[in-house]
């Protein structure tokens, strides 16, 4: 089977130069979803020129069966539900509002963790990209998107190297672009489509998180901002001859 991407950070730049219309925009603030999104996130940021922070969300497992996603929260409380693993599991609200109660006490301690005392950015009147190392039900990503919306952004990207064409589409109904490098039909895992593609530790979150801080631009207040994407914009990007190194 063909891999896609040697490794994260491979993604990451091969994705920022699919996200090449967004570079220069001083309005600009990508985001990465914990903790796979952190090494791609990186790489984007590097050649798109802009600040990167964290935003936090965090999967909803199945009590006994915690690989399997019934949703996910982002910080601020916004959930999503898979309501086809709800409906088939037959999940009681109880179960359900046991299981946000302990992501959310995750959620805070992580980003506690990955953050510190520094504040969460700002990102009214922002072009926010929001990047992730993949993308299969999609239910993080759309927890993060629908977050971020309550912080009144200009408009939302959502980015990835790899995911399946349904879950492009879905997430197309919720933000001004998507741009996904390789959308293939037949999708199991994210991981299927790297060669190396090793859990991230929280070690190495705070690693990324503070070379970034130190490296890229600050997320300023921005000036006058470009008008948003067109929503006609939206698309999954088709791979290029060569990836970038």
């Amino acid at each position: 089977m063909q891999r896609f991407f040697r490794n994260r950070e491979n993604a990451g730049r091969v994705l920022g130069e699919a996200l090449q219309l967004y570079a220069g925009r001083s309005d600009l603030l990508v985001l990465a979803l914990p903790r796979g999104g952190l090494p791609v996130g990186l790489e984007v940021a590097r050649r798109l020129k802009a600040p990167l922070d964290l935003m936090a969300v965090r999967k909803l497992g199945v009590p006994g069966e915690e690989e399997l996603a019934m949703g996910a929260i982002a910080v601020g409380g916004e959930r999503v539900l898979n309501a086809v693993v709800v409906r088939a599991l037959g999940l009681s609200s109880e179960v359900i509002e046991a299981a946000t109660e302990r992501a959310a006490a995750e959620l805070r301690h992580r980003e506690q963790l990955y953050r510190g005392d520094r504040p969460r950015p700002q990102w009214r009147d922002r072009c926010v990209i929001l990047v992730d190392d993949g993308l299969a039900t999609g239910s993080t990503m759309f927890a993060a998107v629908r977050a971020v919306r309550q912080g009144a952004p200009s408009s939302v990207v959502v980015a990835a190297p790899v995911a399946p064409p349904d879950t492009c589409r879905q997430l197309r109904r919720e933000v001004d672009d998507v741009v996904c490098v390789h959308a293939p039909p037949m999708f199991m895992a994210v991981g299927q489509w790297y060669e190396d593609f090793p859990q991230i530790t929280d070690e190495q979150v705070q690693q990324l998180l503070q070379i970034a801080w130190d490296e890229l631009p600050g997320p300023s207040a921005p000036p006058d901002a470009p008008e948003p994407v067109s929503h006609s914009r939206r698309h999954a990007v088709k791979p290029s001859p060569a990836e970038a190194e």
